[in-house]
C-alpha cells in the first residue's frame, strides 16, 4: 500500500477515476482498488426468492445459476474492494438481494467505468450496477432500472483555502472520474468560463474515483465532482480533511443497466428492486451504508424519464 501510514484511508481507496493513470490509489498497477477504509458494518440483509419474478429471469440468463455484473470497484461506498480484496458496497448489497429475489447469485467482475455498458452490449456482462446515472443518451442503447437518486457534489480541502463554489472553478484544477456526468458538467462549465473571457478549467480525469480523491487529498487539484454519496463518504474517511461546498445539484435517478428491449428480464430486476423497497430490506441497505434517507426511491420503473 502506498504511504499507508500518511494518507487517510478513503484517499486509498479513491484515486482511479480521473486521469487515466491506471493505478488504484494504493502503490499498485492493478485496476480498481483495494480499499482500507471499512465498509459498512454489519451482514448484508438478505432476501427472499419470489418464483413468479424469477420465472420471468430467460433461460439464457439464468442457466448457469448466475448473472454476471460489470463494475467499476472504485466508488466508495457503492462499489469498492474491502482490505481482504473482497467487492462491497450499497450496489453490491442491493444485486446481491435482487439475485436472492430472483433465485441466482450475481458473479461481480471489475470494469473501467466506461468500459460496462458496452460490455453489456457486447454480451459480456449480463447487468451493470455501478452508480450509473439514468439519462437519456445511455437509454438509446441499454435499459436502465431505476433504484437510488443522487446529486453532483462538490469537494475541496478542509475550510475551502481557494473559497471555491461550483460557479467559481474557472482557472482552477479539478478532479473528476471519465465517462461519469461530471465529465459534461465540467465541460458545459468549461465552456461558459471561455465565453465569458475567463480561463477554462483544468480538468484533470481519472480511470477510478479513487484516485480523483487522492489527487484532492495530496494537494494536486483544488476540487473534485463526484456523486453526492461518494463525496459525502470520502470526507467520512479522510477524517475531514474534505469537505462539501453548498448542495448536491442536478439530482437524478441512478439505473441499472440490462441489455436494450430487455422484457421479461427487465420486469423480473424491476420486480425485484420493488419488492426490496416494498419489504424493507432496501431501507436496511441504505442504513448499513449510511446513505441518505432523501435519496431513496419508493418505486423502481424501467427506463424512467432522466
Amino acid at each position: 500500500m502506498k504511504a499507508l501510514a500518511l494518507l487517510p484511508a478513503f484517499a486509498l481507496v479513491g484515486m482511479t477515476m480521473a486521469c487515466g493513470a491506471g493505478g488504484n490509489g494504493m502503490g499498485d498497477s492493478g485496476n480498481g482498488g483495494t480499499s482500507a477504509a471499512p465498509g459498512g458494518s454489519g451482514a448484508a440483509p438478505t432476501a427472499q426468492k419470489d418464483d413468479a419474478l424469477a420465472a420471468l429471469v430467460p433461460a439464457g440468463v439464468k442457466a448457469d445459476g448466475k448473472i454476471v455484473v460489470g463494475q467499476d470497484q472504485t466508488y466508495p461506498p457503492n462499489e469498492f474492494k474491502d482490505p481482504s480484496g473482497t467487492v462491497t458496497g450499497f450496489d453490491v448489497d442491493l444485486a446481491t438481494a435482487v439475485g436472492q429475489v430472483l433465485g441466482v447469485k450475481m458473479e461481480f467482475q471489475n470494469s473501467t467505468f466506461d468500459g460496462i455498458i458496452p460490455g453489456i452490449e457486447a454480451k459480456k456482462y449480463e447487468m451493470g450496477i455501478s452508480s450509473f446515472t439514468v439519462n437519456a443518451d445511455r437509454m438509446k442503447s441499454i435499459d436502465m432500472i431505476s433504484y437510488y437518486k443522487a446529486g453532483t457534489s462538490l469537494a475541496v480541502l478542509k475550510g475551502n483555502p481557494e473559497k471555491l463554489t461550483v460557479d467559481t472553478l474557472c482557472g482552477k484544477n479539478v478532479a473528476v472520474q471519465q465517462g461519469t456526468t461530471q465529465v459534461e458538467d465540467l465541460q458545459k462549465r468549461t465552456k461558459a468560463c471561455t465565453t465569458a473571457g475567463k480561463p477554462a478549467i483544468n480538468v484533470t480525469t481519472f480511470e477510478a474515483q479513487t484516485d480523483a480523491n487522492l489527487a484532492l487529498t495530496a494537494k494536486r487539484v483544488d476540487a473534485e465532482l463526484a456523486d453526492s454519496p461518494v463525496i459525502d463518504y470520502a470526507v467520512k474517511q479522510t477524517n475531514d480533511q474534505l469537505e462539501v461546498v453548498g448542495e448536491p445539484y442536478d439530482t437524478a435517478p441512478y439505473g441499472i443497466v440490462l441489455p436494450k428491449d430487455s422484457g421479461d428480464y427487465g420486469k423480473a430486476v424491476q420486480g425485484a428492486v420493488q419488492k426490496l423497497i416494498d419489504g424493507g430490506t432496501y431501507k436496511k441497505i441504505l442504513e448499513k451504508w449510511g446513505l441518505s434517507a432523501s435519496g431513496a426511491v419508493t418505486k423502481s420503473e424501467i427506463n424512467p424519464a432522466p
